[in-house]
Formats: C-alpha cells, sequence, structure tokens
C-alpha cells in the first residue's frame, strides 16, 4: 500500500477521526487520487478508533488483518466492538469498512499501568542517523534518471522521516542480506498525548517491512511483473515512545516461502530502549510474462 501524501497539514491532523455513533467513527484520506491507501494509515486510524472507546488504559499489542485494497477516493467507516473490559486487560476489535465490505479489521489489548520484570536484548550497532541521508532526498537523487512519474512518486511529502545507510541502492539489481535497518521519527509535532505516540509509530511500522523481505531476491518495487501486499501485522508497544525524536526500526526476514514474505521488527529509541515490537507477513510475487 502506497504512502499518502500530507502537504498541508500535521500526521496528527490527518489521522483524526469523526465520530459518528458511540461505536462507529469515520475517517478519511488526504490524498484522493486513485490507488491503494497506505496499510499504516488503516492500522492507525484503527488503533485511534479503539482507544475512543478506552480509558486509563495503554495499549500493549495488536493483530489485524488486510482483507482487500483501500480505496482512497471515499472514507473508511471503523466499527469497534467493545469485546472486553477487565480488571487488568481491556480488548477492542475494529472493522475497517468501505463500499459495504471489510478492507481492514485489527484487535487491540490495553492493559492499566503496573510495574513488573524487566529485560531487553540490547540495540544493535549501527551509524547515527546523523551520519545517514534522508531517503527522500537520496532516492530523489536517484529518481533524476527514471521516468516522470516515478518522480512525482519521489517528491510528495512524506510525514515520516527515514534515514538508512542503503537509501542509494533502492533502485539497484542483485540480491543483499535480508536485513536493514533505518532511523525514523515524524517530521511534525505529535503533542502530550501518549495515544497520538503510539497511533503515529503504528503508522510508521508498516513502512520498508516487504523491502526487506525482497533483498535476496534482487527485485524491487519496479520490477517487472512484480506483486506485493500487506497480508497481517502485529504490533507490540514495550514501553512509552516519544516518535518525535529518532528511533531506530531494526528488520529482518527470516524466511519467505509460498509466495510471502516474512519479515520482523525492533523498534528503539535513540538511547538503545526498546520501545516496540513489530511481525508482517507479505505477498512478495514474480509473474513472469505470457
Amino acid at each position: 500500500m502506497s504512502e499518502p501524501d500530507v502537504s498541508s497539514e500535521t500526521l496528527v491532523e490527518t489521522l483524526q477521526l469523526e465520530r459518528l455513533e458511540v461505536n462507529l467513527f469515520r475517517g478519511r484520506t488526504p490524498d484522493d487520487r486513485p490507488g491503494r491507501i497506505f496499510g499504516g494509515q488503516v492500522i492507525s486510524q484503527s488503533l485511534l478508533a479503539a482507544y475512543e472507546t478506552v480509558e486509563d488504559r495503554v495499549c500493549h499489542s495488536l493483530h489485524c488483518y488486510f482483507i482487500r485494497p483501500g480505496d482512497p477516493t471515499v472514507p473508511i467507516v471503523f466499527e469497534v466492538d467493545r469485546s472486553r473490559d477487565g480488571g487488568s486487560f481491556t480488548t477492542r476489535r475494529v472493522i475497517a469498512v468501505q463500499h459495504g465490505q471489510q478492507i481492514f479489521n485489527l484487535a487491540a489489548s490495553f492493559q492499566v499501568r503496573e510495574e513488573g520484570f524487566e529485560h531487553q536484548l540490547p540495540m544493535p550497532k549501527t551509524p547515527s542517523w546523523r551520519e545517514m541521508p534522508d531517503e527522500r532526498e537520496a532516492r530523489r537523487a536517484m529518481m533524476e534518471k527514471h521516468p516522470e512519474q516515478f518522480k512525482g512518486w519521489m517528491d510528495r511529502h512524506q510525514p515520516i522521516e527515514l534515514r538508512s545507510e542503503d537509501a542509494r541502492t533502492y533502485f539497484t539489481q542483485g540480491p543483499k542480506e535480508p536485513e536493514s535497518a533505518s532511523w525514523i521519527r515524524c517530521r511534525d509535532p505529535i503533542g502530550d498525548d501518549f495515544r497520538m505516540h503510539q497511533v503515529v509509530l503504528a503508522y510508521a511500522s508498516d513502512m520498508n517491512l516487504l523491502s526487506t523481505s525482497m533483498r535476496p531476491h534482487g527485485v524491487h518495487w519496479q520490477t517487472q511483473g512484480f506483486q506485493s501486499a500487506s497480508l497481517d501485522h502485529a504490533m507490540w508497544f514495550h514501553r512509552p515512545v516519544n516518535f518525535e525524536t529518532w528511533h531506530l526500526y531494526a528488520q529482518d526476514s527470516p524466511s519467505a516461502s509460498g509466495g510471502r514474505g516474512f519479515i520482523r521488527g525492533s523498534i528503539y529509541a535513540e538511547d538503545g530502549t526498546l520501545v516496540a515490537s513489530v511481525a508482517q507477513e507479505g505477498l512478495i510475487r514474480l509473474r513472469k510474462p505470457k
């Protein structure tokens, strides 16, 4: 799913929902050109819809499925099912609907804040974000030799700033290791609401995952006959996050089979704190010319 053009408003403003009923919300896509809605947008708006029915609890995990491509030319309706309100945990299920059909569903769990055991794996060693180029600028420079429609795609405003060590190899053919590391942060102010920091991080969590699973096979988004789509997505929030600051998104793809690629991601604050983990499976298929 392609990332939208968010140029005249902040990402927080773009993701806001209109309440239609107690458990019913409507969201919009800022870029209403034909195509597909960016998957991170539907994840983040579904999480925000669930949060609108939860009080004094923090999301610790979400699991979701992409069912149909989203249509950016019409609003999305989010239906929230209040599955359970327990003593420590709250569960919500969200269904995203367009044209009378489910395009996406999400299950999320929320917990009362509490103290407990603490441990984490260390952040992998990688160059600082200060030493890496802005991926948007690096790709724009590469696009000078590519068709005009690709240049327009690269010139869109992107609300998530991303810096990657190998951004300049985006269209380079040939296999690479199924691993990647990028520094990410929101370009726009988010504010003091901890929920919105999680929501915006969920938006960004869908970035670059499938491309990590493509690396060993020497293909990219513009490879002739290549098809890709996110199938499912899971995310666990371990610790509080301030996504106005830089975070390292370390990814690896341990397996691809049956036309599907599997990817894992770990998101670290700049001080090495593991704030979230991600897993996704997606369609990666190369159709041979007939």
